[in-house]
């Protein structure tokens, strides 16, 4: 991995990608949002899109095709989708997460935050910086010349599987890893419970094949998930042929004015603009935390006679 050439530039998730075009001199936009380049669902209130199996179909070979849609592989997204990396993101049933009570120990939350509310604004972030979303169960993984061929059952809508061509793959499902008994990479069995193995950074031995989060057998925090899963990006980004990656936004001038190109990744926002996202996130968390979540809590389905394990309604 190429060494970071500013030590300040840390990676963060701190803003989206703003549009191309400068702000209207003659419009104040510091009191609405900006309309972002990442998509239609910026606005407050925004929900996730989930992409249909004929429209993966017709979209061709991905960048980067994610299996599992919990925290590490909604942020793997995140960070794959603002680098510019075509990232599918194909997820079968819940994570895990869902059935917290409260998540109480997620920075950035100082009382904590619905763990299903939580859930929803990861997969609406990861589709508004980019990501499609496929609720597919991913059944084999076969290593090509060329990348990876992504193979998934039939939905019941048609009945009929789904391939998908991909550079590369993040394994980031939890705990299924049958998909992964073709390739030769080491999967540790742990009673019901599988692990594949990689080095520090999310590389397994399979070249173009990356795992994060608990399937790497990370603790099994949403926090650590969620910062394994970035790792695990960013390593997939760096092995690309893309420049070395910075993901943050600067205040203007910030390299300009020393005389530096702005990074890789990074951008330079002016004041107005700086504002305008700041009006957008305080509307969106505003909408988001509005109402209590409106789904029944979940818990382990074996507990209680309900096909998603919801508690009984008082």
């Amino acid at each position: 991995m190429p060494a970071n050439t500013d030590a300040e530039a840390t990676d963060s998730a701190a803003g989206a990608e703003a549009t191309d075009a400068p702000a209207d001199p003659d419009t104040d936009t510091a009191d609405a949002p900006t309309d972002s380049a990442a998509g239609p669902e910026t606005a407050a209130g925004s929900t996730a899109r989930e992409t249909s199996a004929a429209a993966v179909a017709a979209d061709g070979r991905r960048d980067v095709v994610i299996v599992g849609g919990g925290v590490a592989g909604l942020t793997a997204g995140v960070f794959t989708a603002r680098a510019g990396f075509d990232t599918l993101v194909v997820n079968d049933g819940e994570s895990i997460l869902r059935r917290n009570a409260h998540l109480e120990n997620f920075p950035g939350f100082p009382a904590g935050v619905n763990a299903r509310l939580f859930a929803d604004m990861l997969e609406a972030q990861a589709t508004r910086n980019g990501c499609d979303l496929l609720a597919r169960r991913v059944t084999a993984l076969r290593k090509t010349d060329d990348g990876f061929v992504v193979g998934t059952e039939g939905d019941g809508a048609d009945g009929e599987p789904t391939t998908v061509a991909a550079d590369r793959v993040v394994a980031a499902s939890w705990s299924d890893a049958d998909y992964l008994d073709g390739l030769d990479v080491e999967i540790r069995d742990a009673g019901s419970k599988r692990y594949l193995g990689s080095d520090d950074l999310g590389r397994t031995s399979v070249e173009g094949l990356y795992v994060a989060g608990r399937l790497a057998e990370r603790y099994h925090q949403a926090v650590v998930a969620a910062g394994h899963g970035a790792q695990t990006a960013l390593t997939l980004i760096h092995d690309s042929d893309a420049p070395f990656y910075n993901d943050w936004v600067t205040p203007e001038g910030y390299f300009t004015d020393r005389g530096r190109e702005v990074p890789p990744g990074c951008e330079e926002i002016d004041e107005r603009e700086r504002r305008a996202r700041e009006r957008e996130s305080m509307a969106a968390m505003g909408e988001y935390f509005s109402e209590p979540h409106p789904d029944r809590q979940r818990t382990h389905p074996s507990l209680v006679d309900d096909d998603v394990g919801r508690l009984p309604e008082e």
